[in-house]
């Protein structure tokens, strides 16, 4: 059994240990981008296809110092796009990351019913979170992906996120369903959903987790603020995973811990046949290295 990996440098020390995978990067024009890959070429984690405009991308990799790789020259980013998924979808590359190009376009491309990466399953994302005062990475779903978040999507999501916590050691993960509060009324939403998540993983409908829900953030991360509310909780100040009650929770929240904390975090959509990387134009490539390390990670666990 995996040991639970607790920060981005622990992840990154057991990649280093797995052998090299290949990452096919789509519309690979963007120098943070390959200053990252870079980095991960340095660490020994991947050996990098780059698709995109040949010329543009040799002047990019000689600037960023990066000299392993090999370059598919694509005349536009929907086909950089397309030629790299299909990189991934034919087993050449093990890792899909977003380059210079639009979201939508990248997840067309992955979602195409012919060419694409679909299984299946509910496509939803992950996002891993290291801040300063918390003793250990937090698993965070869905703050990227579904704008529309019902009982049947959050079921899945959750049972997404359990599926990708596994090769970090996480087996039966502390999870909260997060509402703004504990009393239940069934006229809110996402007082609904906790209830549903709870009840569905106590029936076995989902994976193995601790779950806790409806839950408040101040319950879930502070034992003096549930012993006060009469709580008896087997998570609170130790929680592994918070399932979102949607993705605007999600979203402002994660963005305020990096924006006012400093905290570091990694990206990676689920439920596609093979990790995908997700991350924002403005993450920086020590940011972006954090995401690598974890699709690389989960490539490992597929080849198993």
């Amino acid at each position: 059994m995996n040991k639970e990996l607790k920060s981005f440098d622990e992840l990154i020390a057991r990649v280093k240990t797995l052998p090299t995978k290949t990452i096919a990067v789509a519309a690979a024009e963007d120098e943070e981008v390959l200053t990252a890959v870079k980095m991960a070429v340095d660490m020994g984690l991947v050996q990098p296809i780059l698709t995109g405009n040949q010329s543009i991308l040799e002047e990019m990799v000689a600037k960023v110092g990066l000299t392993s790789y090999e370059i598919v020259d694509c005349k536009t980013p929907e086909e950089a796009t397309a030629k790299a998924v299909s990189l991934v979808k034919d087993g050449t590359a093990q890792v899909l990351m977003k380059g210079m190009v639009n979201t939508s376009v990248y997840m067309r491309a992955i979602l195409n019913k012919e060419a694409g990466l679909r299984t299946g399953r509910l496509i939803s994302m992950v996002a891993v979170y290291e801040l300063a005062e918390y003793h250990k990475l937090l698993f965070c779903t869905d703050s990227g992906i579904n704008a529309i978040q019902g009982t049947e999507q959050k079921k899945q999501i959750l049972q997404n996120t359990l599926i990708a916590m596994k090769p970090m050691g996480y087996n039966a993960p502390k999870t909260i369903a997060l509402t703004a509060n504990e009393l239940y009324d069934p006229k809110i939403p996402s007082l609904v959903d906790a209830k549903v998540l709870v009840d569905a993983v106590a029936a076995g409908e989902i994976g193995d987790c601790v779950i806790e829900g409806p839950i408040a953030l101040d319950v879930a991360f502070d034992p003096h603020a549930a012993e006060h509310k009469g709580i008896a909780s087997k998570v609170s100040g130790d929680v592994d995973l918070i399932v979102f009650p949607n993705m605007e929770t999600g979203n402002a929240l994660g963005k305020s811990w990096l924006h006012f904390m400093k905290a570091k975090w990694a990206g990676v959509v689920l439920g596609a046949s093979h990790p995908v990387i997700l991350g924002s134009r403005s993450d920086t490539a020590e940011i972006k290295i954090n995401s690598i390390a974890l699709g690389c990670l989960m490539a490992a666990e597929l080849a198993e």
